[in-house]
């Protein structure tokens, strides 16, 4: 094999030498670095895959305004009934005023529904005392009323022909709704729950 010109053996030995030295040298140098390398290359796919560990989200708020008092289920229902209208203020509830009186809530927010034929739904969310609350139970048990107590939640209610009065009480919240001639399914434990949990 014919020899390249200008190339010397006793050159390139050497120079060879030199750089496999100065390869092995950037290998030792960075060495200590790899473990690094290594979590940000494994902290990156497991961001970009969706693997990470969730931020703990803080708990729902319990709702305070009508749209927030409904699942959405139940909001399209009520809203796509026919002739619905919603007004949304800050009253008493309509039915056991002797219970309004004597628990003196302070009103959170009411949601009242109009729809045809005179059917209406109306839901009152109040705060009260533990005394109020306690109040509102003996009270409304002695209107005939049938309460009952689970996982801390008094559920009161009385049907009267078309008219249906349920009332929830937990903790500072008292819920109470009237339904007159429209009864959606499980309306009151749905606005119970948002009330109380917000979900």
């Amino acid at each position: 094999m014919a020899r390249i010109g200008g190339r010397s053996l006793w050159l390139a030995w050497p120079a060879g030498l030199l750089c496999a030295a100065a390869v092995a040298a950037l290998v030792v140098i960075a060495t200590p670095g790899v473990p690094m390398a290594v979590g940000f290359v494994g902290d990156t796919l497991r961001a970009a895959t969706g693997r990470h560990a969730a931020v703990e989200a803080a708990p729902p708020a319990p709702a305070s305004d009508c749209r927030h008092l409904y699942s959405q289920p139940l909001w399209s229902s009520l809203v796509w009934s026919p002739q619905a209208l919603l007004s949304q203020r800050r009253t008493a509830p309509a039915s056991t005023p002797e219970a309004v009186a004597a628990a003196a809530p302070t009103v959170v927010i009411t949601c009242h529904w109009r729809g045809e034929a005179g059917r209406s739904i109306e839901t009152t969310v109040s705060t009260v005392t533990p005394e109020g609350a306690a109040t509102v139970s003996t009270t409304l048990a002695a209107q005939g009323f049938a309460c009952s107590v689970a996982a801390d939640t008094t559920h009161c209610e009385r049907a009267s022909g078309e008219l249906l009065e349920v009332h929830d009480l937990r903790a500072d919240r008292w819920v109470s709704s009237t339904l007159s001639g429209w009864v959606p399914d499980g309306y009151a434990a749905i606005v119970a729950s948002h009330a109380f949990f917000g979900e």
